[in-house]
Order: C-alpha cells, then structure tokens, then sequence
C-alpha cells in the first residue's frame, strides 16, 4: 500500500491529480492511498507516512517551498513532486530534494512520463527496504537504518539508527527472508545489521548504540565466517 498526498490550494488541480494517480496505480495493479490537503499549514498537520507527495508551490499562506523544506527538517523522506505555474521557481527544489516537477496546466503525456520514471525507482528502492504493516497502516523501512530487529512473544522489535523502535507482528523466520545480506540471525530472537557491528566477543555481539547481543553457540562459528566474509566484501 503506498501513501500519496496532493497538496494544492485550486480543488480543480487537486481532484484532476487525485484521479491520474489512480487511473496510474490501478493500471500497475498497486494498491494506494491518496489524500488531499489544500494548504501547507493543513499538511504539516499530517502525522502519518507519506511515501509521495505532489506539493504545489505557489499557494496561499505557506508557499509549498517552506512546506518542504519544515517536512525535510522532519526527516520527510519520500518522493517530492512539485507542481508550478513557474518554471523559474523549480531551481530552488535542489536544496528540498525534489524528484521531479509539473508545470501547470498539468498535460496527461508529461504526467505519465513522471509516474514512469517513479514507479521504477520505486521498484528499485523497494529492493532495499522493508515494508511494515500494522493493522491499516503501512510504513516503509530502509534496511540501512536497521540497527538489529528483536522477537518478544510473536511481536518484532525494530532498532533504528535514530533510536526509533516500531514494532509489529510477524515471525522472524518470514522477517528474516525479506532481509539481505547484511543481516544475520545470531540468536533465535535476534537478526542484526553488520554493518552496525563494533565487535564480536565471548559469544555477544557489541552494537552501536551500546547494545549487546547474545550469539548462540551453535550460530557462533558461522557467525565468525559471516563477519570475515562481510568485511571482505565492504
């Protein structure tokens, strides 16, 4: 399920968006939901994920600029698509990491052109991270912020770079298949990113951050191949 947001102050604009963004996914068969805010006060309102966000420049209030720039300053991290009467105003996207812009009055061709180019960078983002459900959300994880993910009684507990934890309810043996490798399972209820591997010692597996993590004895010496192996390959 992707999350898309429109954000456009003329309701005409947004609801002719709203329904190319659908008539698009529906032909690749993907599920999303779309929502509509007029206005940048109303989307910083917004709490949830948003995986791709159509954001207006020139509106009334907060301009769609500043928005991006407070939703990037919030760790915003999807895909950013401008929509613009001025072409002049696209230069100043640079420093929001905008993906791509629109020139108003929007035209199918360009539109379609745009969505093309983003449904294969999401194919291949989607290749490097974890997509997490929880109940009727959704949310995606990039595996490099992945310190270590953790099992308590059928519920998984994500460690992020940040310090975030998001928990869930899967099996790590189902986890454990949709990770790379990078990630290794040391302990029945522990997978870690070497990456964030600082050492290995005694059976514990010392993290950044400062935790440490229980290696089993029976994963131990494939535990140690897996570590030369990683370093090898870096």
């Amino acid at each position: 399920m992707i999350r898309i947001a429109v954000c456009d102050d003329e309701k005409g604009i947004s609801d002719r968006i709203r329904t190319m963004i659908s008539d698009f996914f529906c032909r690749k068969n993907m599920e999303t939901i779309i929502l509509q805010f007029s206005s940048g006060e109303e989307l910083l309102k917004y709490d949830k994920t948003i995986d791709i966000l159509f954001l207006d420049i020139q509106m009334q209030g907060l301009d769609g600029m500043e928005t991006a720039r407070k939703l990037r300053k919030r760790r915003f991290q999807g895909f950013l698509i401008f929509i613009t009467i001025l072409k002049e105003m696209v230069f100043q996207s640079f420093e929001v990491q905008a993906y791509d812009y629109l020139v108003k009055p929007i035209e199918k061709k360009y539109f379609e052109k745009t969505m093309e180019r983003l449904f294969l960078s999401i194919k291949n983002a989607s290749e490097a991270n974890l997509l997490i459900q929880k109940g009727y959300e959704s949310r995606i994880i990039s595996l490099e912020d992945i310190v270590f993910c953790e099992i308590i009684d059928r519920k998984v507990y994500l460690q992020l770079a940040s310090s975030e934890v998001i928990d869930f309810y899967d099996r790590i043996e189902n986890l454990e298949t949709k990770l790379d490798n990078r990630f290794f399972r040391c302990h029945r209820s522990f997978l870690i990113n070497l990456r964030y591997l600082k050492s290995y010692k005694n059976g514990t597996a010392y993290m950044e951050g400062g935790k440490e993590i229980p290696v089993s004895r029976l994963r131990s010496k494939e535990f140690s191949n897996v570590i030369l192996q990683y370093m090898k390959n870096m």
